[in-house]
């Protein structure tokens, strides 16, 4: 018989006899998802994911069956019929339940994949943990430390207990192998950026480039390195040994110059980074603090660059503040109030709202509750006087709280005639800090305006900005997440190719807060231990010195720690085709709303997980059981909406199915999947 001619996309192309149009457009290099096509087996034509429009009917049609006819005309790659297969998709994913990504992972500002390296911890390779987390957090040894624990935020062994301690997987493995780890660099390609700011979100940036085989020179204005983890957080929080001990790494990758003493404005000009740079990145920090907003508020210490000023003399022969009150209620707060303590001042924090609305991490607030720091809850301060003796007194009055503000967090409200006054002889303003935008760029309310798409300076094609001077104040995690976006943006300009960040597709089972404890499923038998705790140096030597508050838990502790973790992610995420042609396709998880199939997750198998809320019911492994091994251990079982892949009488996969697996290698979804994830 003779060939069809018909044509794909404007191309004429022959068919032979029998040939669906998805094997036709295969053959020219047309690419057309599908996710129950299987050439193994007998046509299922279930998904029409791949669908394509007969331009001559209009009729669109399933391309994994369709056969050509002479002289038609397909079209399979237009806005049009993208759209429709966007459609197919969505209806598909509007059914399936599953976690794409761990909840862990998605928490964590820089995406570190947690459950990978916690899993690498529970296994005892911390060489192999360092390695996952160093892919998006280049500073594991700080961050190890001083990460407000975004990730065990949302771990869901929060229902009925408490997290798993991933932070210290992180610290552990640094502090291993810190001093031999070296990445796989590529050649330097010539290529050369300067970075404005030596802290978190500059040195992540200066990273990233350097994976990428481009040369970064920072340029910052203080005497080392490090930005807030130098001069911002205190000694007993991140040693700063080991900090330097983390930086010394940048400077053994090559290709990474750090300049010390550099002020913009005195030293060098953005204008002359400009012309010797191919690129320029700021990462200033955001270094001013904010104003209360009271009368005689300039005889109190600035919050941050009181702190910088201790950090200056590495906390060493620092005067004793006395009684000190510092005001806020944040995390810099809270280490003025220690630090304070430290040099043996009497400490009290003043705050306008209750500890719950408190912004400072809670065990950050309880450690300094235990080492003596007291607290004036719904207390605002209205003026600050000096006293003939050289004293302060801080005029307050008592608060209460009233409706929601934008923050969310209730506002607080004067009460009439609740007036007082707190004696001082150091007062700190610790109530938040902002970026002071330069002259020439753009200003936001956080900092400098950059494009939402590419981080550029608003009016400057090749300065990139990135960190707490574009978002306002932010965690070390937030700034290394913004550095890297911004190297990563910087590589695309170098290359001439317009940037865009990738779209991260995720169907999740839910916030642990929305989940019962059967709800949890368990691919492997999970540790019911108690989760570990730091043993503190002692209360006295806390309260008195700057050692750091305590050791690195053992490899046999976090292993253990480890060992608790449920790993909540798809077993098959990494090839299933539902989420591969969902994130092509840009789709949205929620478009259609709805009731979802609800099945208890199969686990009674040694090896295999079945979980039938995954399924699309595409028929695959029906049909790969039947008829390419000849069993039938599979069927479509019910009618409508409670159609479901299930065995027999609902008694599950025969033991000797781990020595097939033809069903789990085939399913498009990981609905049928091994339990081992390694």
């Amino acid at each position: 018989m003779s060939d069809i001619i018909f044509k794909i996309d404007g191309r004429e192309v022959a068919a032979q006899p029998g040939e669906t149009i998805l094997q036709a457009a295969a053959r020219i290099g047309v690419e057309i998802p599908t996710l129950c096509y299987n050439q193994k087996i007998s046509r299922t034509t279930s998904c029409f994911v791949c669908v394509v429009k007969d331009c001559k009917t209009g009729k669109f049609l399933p391309s994994c069956s369709a056969c050509p006819a002479p002289g038609q005309e397909i079209d399979a790659s237009s806005d049009e019929v993208k759209d429709m297969r966007r459609t197919a998709l969505s209806l598909l994913v509007s059914e399936h339940t599953g976690d794409c990504e761990a909840p862990c992972t998605l928490a964590c500002p820089a995406h570190a994949t947690v459950e990978e390296y916690v899993r690498a911890g529970r296994n005892g390779d911390f060489k192999k943990a360092l390695e996952i987390i160093k892919q998006r957090i280049p500073l594991p040894m700080s961050v190890g430390r001083v990460c407000p624990r975004f990730c065990e935020r949302d771990c869901r062994r929060n229902i009925g207990g408490k997290p798993v301690s991933i932070n210290d997987v992180k610290r552990l493995s640094a502090d291993m192998y810190y001093d031999t780890y070296m990445e796989d660099l590529p050649a330097l390609n010539g290529k050369r950026v300067a970075i404005v700011g030596a802290g978190p979100a500059g040195l992540s940036a200066a990273y990233y480039l350097r994976l990428q085989g481009v040369s970064s020179f920072l340029f910052e204005q203080m005497p080392e390195a490090g930005g807030m983890l130098r001069y911002g957080i205190p000694e007993f929080r991140l040693p700063k040994d080991t900090l330097r001990k983390e930086l010394a790494h940048f400077g053994k990758m090559g290709g990474i110059e750090i300049r010390t003493g550099q002020t913009m404005g005195k030293d060098f000009t953005i204008e002359q980074l400009e012309q010797d740079f191919d690129a320029v990145i700021l990462a200033v920090g955001s270094w001013a603090s904010s104003s209360m907003r009271i009368d005689g508020e300039e005889a109190a210490q600035k919050g941050i660059q009181w702190l910088g000023d201790i950090a200056g003399k590495n906390w060493k022969n620092c005067p004793n503040p006395g009684r000190t009150i510092v005001v806020g209620g944040g995390n810099t707060a809270i280490d003025c109030a220690r630090t304070a303590l430290r040099l043996g001042g009497d400490v009290t924090i003043v705050y306008r709202r209750t500890r719950n609305e408190m912004p400072a991490q809670a065990i950050e607030v309880d450690e300094a509750m235990e080492e003596g720091v007291k607290f004036e809850f719904l207390t605002a301060p209205a003026a600050l006087t000096k006293n003939a003796d050289g004293s302060l007194a801080l005029s307050c009055a008592r608060m209460q709280l009233g409706e929601p503000d934008a923050s969310g967090r209730r506002s607080p409200v004067l009460i009439p005639g609740s007036e007082f006054k707190l004696l001082a002889d150091t007062v700190i303003s610790a109530i938040g800090q902002r970026t002071v935008v330069p002259e020439g760029f753009a200003a936001s309310k956080r900092g400098f305006e950059i494009s939402a798409d590419d981080f550029t300076c608003s009016g400057r094609k090749k300065v990139f900005a990135a960190g707490d001077c574009v978002s306002g104040p932010a965690t070390v995690v937030e700034a290394l997440a913004a550095g890297r976006k911004a190297a990563l943006s910087v590589v695309d300009f170098l290359n001439g190719v317009p940037h865009k960040a990738p779209f991260e597709f995720n169907v999740s089972r839910g916030h642990w807060r929305s989940l019962a404890k059967e709800d949890l499923v368990y691919i492997r038998q999970v540790s019911d231990a108690e989760r570990i705790q730091p043993e503190y140096i002692p209360l006295e030597e806390r309260k008195t010195t700057f050692h750091e508050l305590y050791p690195t838990f053992t490899p046999e502790q976090v292993s253990g720690e480890a060992d608790r973790c449920i790993e909540c992610s798809c077993t098959g995420k990494h090839d299933c085709l539902l989420k591969k042609h969902s994130t092509a396709y840009g789709v949205n998880p929620d478009a259609y709303k709805g009731a979802k199939p609800i099945s208890a997750v199969d686990v009674r198998h040694k090896y295999i997980i079945h979980d039938k809320q995954k399924c699309i019911r595409c028929g695959t492994c029906v049909k790969v059981c039947s008829e390419i091994i000849n069993k039938s251990l599979l069927g479509m079982m019910k009618r409508g909406f409670h159609t479901m892949v299930d065995t027999t009488f609902g008694q599950g996969l025969p033991d000797y199915c781990v020595d097939c697996g033809a069903c789990v290698k085939e399913c498009p979804t990981g609905a049928l999947d091994w339990k081992k994830k390694e």
